[in-house]
């Protein structure tokens, strides 16, 4: 047997794979995005830039849908724009590849383009901690998005969410574990961490880690206005009545269930 057979699962792990299998949908967030578009505009949406955008795992999906579909994914970290490139762009068919482009660059200074749809996926803009650093980022997108575009977003919170506390979820072949190490009620601050373990009982401690602000669904909303957006509306999930929980299906809200803990979508129309 090798010596790479014989290493610990945690050692042998790909955290960015890791990652995509236990957090990222990008299916279900592909089909939110295009259904909603299509109910809002009366024309196809063909450029779609991914803030925030990593491994461009997103933008892979957008671009497999047609062949007229075009994606820019933005980031800071050029790191793990290289892995995207490596395990998700290039496992695109050819002609998809040259569809998408990477951006190293901060998202609130985006690049020279006119997306119809903006995406800030994974509570990604959560790390922007201050006001005017979020109003900055929500502003540029104004700016930088079709006249008729539209920018989704994600969100979660509930009575839970500020709690500290560990949830852990069986995926295939590991244990995705999600921690709420801190919480700081006066500035809404909070550190979150990702673990993962595996069968033979080895663990990653903290893969990856977080220091972010817990914003509220009336700041968000707000902040998108004050940013310029004409409109801007809570996708909010509906229940499923055998068994209680969410039944993936997200529609139009004005009001939300006290549920210890939820996500939404926000959708801005420019």
């Amino acid at each position: 047997m090798s010596d790479v057979a014989t290493r610990p699962q945690a050692d042998r792990a790909d955290l960015h794979d890791l990652y995509q299998r236990a957090v990222q949908d990008v299916v279900a967030e592909i089909d939110f995005v295009c259904e909603t578009w299509a109910a809002l505009r009366n024309r196809p949406a063909r450029l779609l830039r991914e803030d925030f955008g990593g491994t461009a795992n997103t933008t892979c999906e957008w671009v497999r849908r047609h062949r007229d579909n075009r994606g820019v994914a933005v980031d800071f970290d050029a790191s793990v724009q290289d892995w995207g490139r490596i395990h998700n762009i290039a496992r695109l068919p050819a002609e998809a590849r040259g569809r998408v482009e990477l951006v190293t660059a901060d998202v609130a200074a985006p690049p020279p383009v006119t997306p119809d749809i903006v995406l800030a996926m994974n509570f990604s803009y959560y790390l922007l901690m201050d006001r005017a650093d979020l109003l900055r980022y929500f502003r540029s997108v104004h700016a930088s998005i079709a006249a008729d575009g539209v920018f989704f977003l994600d969100a979660y919170g509930g009575y839970e969410a500020p709690m500290v506390l560990e949830e852990k979820r069986e995926c295939d072949g590991f244990t995705y574990v999600w921690e709420q190490a801190a919480f700081n009620p006066i500035d809404s601050r909070m550190h979150c961490r990702i673990h993962f373990e595996f069968d033979d009982g080895s663990r990653i401690e903290g893969a990856f880690d977080y220091h972010w602000r817990l914003w509220t669904l009336p700041e968000i909303r707000e902040l998108l206005e004050e940013a310029g957006f004409s409109k801007v509306t809570v996708y909010w999930e509906g229940t499923d009545p055998d068994t209680g929980e969410g039944d993936g299906i997200y529609r139009p809200a004005t009001t939300g269930d006290a549920d210890p803990g939820w996500v939404c979508y926000v959708v801005a129309e420019a």
